[in-house]
């Protein structure tokens, strides 16, 4: 029996078989001997075959290959990663400027990882109707940032009755990752796009201006108008996974740009004579909170927290 893996809550999996049922399953122990440096060798998102055992308990035999996926350094298992979601068309990052404010860094490392597996991002700058001016000057420069280098915006509020008509046609019929920091606001969106979903929610920290989880587990939430969201808990960090430094470059696409100009073909665009990176860096071309982004992820290999996966 074949089916999609529609929620993971850590030792059980919810399959929609292709005949319409949710089953329950588990994975069978020989899925933790291949190999797969994963916390989550199974995805929300995976096609998978299941057969039941002679007691009636559901087993994920195998897994059909992915055709990308989101993946990040396990932030307890530094050996190991974490597969947010995989097979999906497009992912959706809700990003806060403040209450609490998402940095750039963040940003930055997520929307490499998704360049690296040709995952498209739209990014989602939420609250916008507590904002404070100065807030909303600083998120207009976030935005003309990233609309810059190449990536869709949309300022929005999870308040806004009227979003799911904004998001309707970006959604429709597509399979769409939602992720974010803790306390983005990313439940209420989802309840607001979904009138019925009821995510549980809860207030940011004020006293440290950080958010709290309340999505616990991945899941698949079908649209009313065709297509899926994946819910995901919100993430504190995002170490990057399996990636050389020579490959960095070619996730950021404004530096990749500039550096064709470089001098020598295996500039790291950090100290070498002739780098076109670090004079555009100079004279404004690229961010350079972009570039700082890009300097801390060639430093990921010898981070103790980070460390490279072997």
């Amino acid at each position: 029996m074949n089916g999609l893996v529609i929620k993971n809550t850590g030792s059980w999996y919810t399959v929609r078989t292709d005949e319409g049922s949710n089953v329950e399953c588990k994975i069978k122990g020989s899925f933790r001997l291949k190999g797969i440096r994963s916390t989550n060798p199974v995805a929300v998102g995976d096609r998978v075959t299941i057969v039941r055992n002679a007691e009636g308990t559901a087993f994920i035999t195998d897994i059909e290959d992915r055709k990308n996926y989101i993946i990040r350094k396990s932030s307890n298992l530094s050996k190991q990663s974490h597969i947010i979601a995989s097979n999906v068309d497009q992912a959706f990052l809700v990003v806060t400027v403040n209450y609490p404010q998402t940095s750039t860094t963040f940003i930055d490392r997520f929307l490499a990882s998704a360049e690296a597996y040709r995952v498209p991002v739209v990014l989602l700058f939420n609250k916008t109707d507590i904002l404070l001016p100065e807030d909303l000057e600083y998120q207009a420069l976030m935005i003309h940032l990233y609309e810059t280098v190449g990536y869709k915006c949309l300022s929005v509020s999870a308040f806004d009755e009227n979003i799911a008509v904004t998001l309707q046609p970006l959604l429709k019929d597509k399979i769409t990752l939602f992720s974010g920091n803790s306390g983005v606001g990313k439940s209420t969106l989802l309840n607001t796009l979904m009138p019925g979903l009821n995510l549980r929610t809860a207030e940011i920290s004020e006293a440290h201006n950080t958010g709290m989880h309340t999505t616990t587990f991945s899941e698949m939430l079908p649209l009313p108008y065709g297509g899926w969201v994946i819910d995901t808990p919100g993430i504190k960090g995002f170490g990057t996974f399996d990636m050389e430094p020579e490959e960095i470059c070619g996730y950021f696409k404004e530096i990749f740009k500039f550096s064709k100009d470089c001098r020598f073909r295996n500039c790291t665009h950090t100290h070498e004579p002739g780098c076109a990176v670090r004079k555009a860096v100079e004279d404004h071309y690229i961010a350079e909170s972009r570039y700082n982004s890009y300097l801390s992820m060639l430093e990921d290999k010898g981070e103790s927290k980070y460390r490279q996966a072997y």
